[in-house]
């Protein structure tokens, strides 16, 4: 009888080995597949775009990262969340090549969002936005719609507005791949609603910001703007054109009539905006002016200065300021000789 006792707890040892071998082949199996699920590179070779609601559950994103080919399976998503209990933030996401899962779940909780990049220069007018947004995939002549006609945005600073030119303030945007030319001309306000708390402007935002887009378009060189300011405001003071080319050509552009250069019938063109022909300031802004030509603006030199020769036309590269039609005849003269000098005409 002893042998056989003998024989028979070998047999049961033997036999939770087995179990306990089983259990770590399907465990190590396991392990290794859930590694191959979460750390395998998978995804579309070219765009594809997920865009994730706010308030999606977990299982939701997975479902659409599976249905879209970004991940292979998303249980794998779903235990990455599980185990890393991230925050996942709403928004669209685009995937152009194959990633693993655990880089996807990284994406979506720093919230890389896909955007398109639009950068507006300082002194860009409403039909310059309107080209760089287009080259940006998004709809120029929505855009123009929008800036013409959705003056409600600024009606409590300028009731007056005749369109949005002026208040689109210069700055790099990143804009949803989806945004409407609504929602763009209304970002672009409100960053100017933030710069003009930022000045204190609050009183005579027409004229102020009309002022700026004109000193924008004339100088680049900061130091040159209170004093181009300070021109204007003693033209206008003794009730002189302005005689600023800026203002011309808006007008030519408004009409559709603006041929790359000013002709002389130009200068006899009846628009409001000819400030050679109509005293006082244009209707209103030809341009987006920044922060400084703003602040000039508002706060213009003290000079006694009634001409310049612009900045942007001078070949030394700064305005040449006079009292007098003879001093500014002469640095015109100084100027087409410096022109002739540097190659030009």
């Amino acid at each position: 009888m002893a042998p056989r006792k003998r024989k028979s707890r070998k047999k049961k040892s033997s036999g939770a080995a087995g179990v306990w071998l089983a259990a770590l082949l399907v465990l190590l199996l396991s392990a290794g597949a859930a590694a191959w699920l979460l750390y395998t590179p998978f995804g579309p070779e070219s765009e594809s775009f997920v865009e994730v609601a706010p308030g999606s559950s977990t299982l939701r994103i997975g479902r659409q990262l599976e249905s879209a080919g970004v991940v292979r399976s998303q249980y794998a998503f779903d235990l990455l969340r599980w185990v890393k209990r991230g925050t996942l933030r709403a928004g669209e996401y685009r995937f152009d090549q194959p990633a693993t899962p655990a880089e996807v779940y990284a994406r979506i909780v720093r919230g890389d969002v896909f955007t398109r990049t639009v950068t507006v220069p300082e002194g860009a007018s409403i039909f310059e936005i309107a080209v760089r947004l287009q080259q940006a995939g998004f709809d120029a002549d929505g855009f123009l719609n929008a800036a013409m006609r959705q003056t409600r945005l600024v009606a409590d600073l300028d009731p007056s507005a005749g369109s949005l030119e002026g208040y689109l303030f210069p700055d790099t945007y990143y804009f949803a791949r989806k945004a409407t030319p609504a929602q763009i001309a209304a970002a672009m306000v409100r960053r100017f609603r933030a710069v003009a708390a930022q000045l204190g402007l609050k009183e005579n935002v027409h004229t102020v910001v009309t002022m700026a887009s004109l000193i924008e378009r004339e100088t680049a060189v900061d130091a040159e703007r209170p004093l181009v300011a300070s021109v204007f405001e003693n033209r206008l003071a003794k009730k002189m054109p302005l005689m600023t080319d800026p203002a011309l050509i808006y007008g030519l552009e408004l009409e559709g009539r603006w041929r790359g250069a000013i002709y002389q019938s130009d200068l006899r063109s009846n628009t409001p905006y000819n400030t050679y022909l109509r005293a006082g300031l244009p209707p209103g802004p030809v341009a987006n002016p920044g922060l400084r030509s703003l602040r000039a603006a508002m706060e213009p030199a003290k000079t006694d200065y009634l001409y310049f020769v612009a900045a942007g036309a001078n070949a030394q590269g700064r305005s040449r300021f006079s009292r007098t039609l003879d001093e500014h005849n002469r640095n015109v003269a100084g100027y087409r000789h410096a022109l002739k000098k540097a190659g030009g005409r």
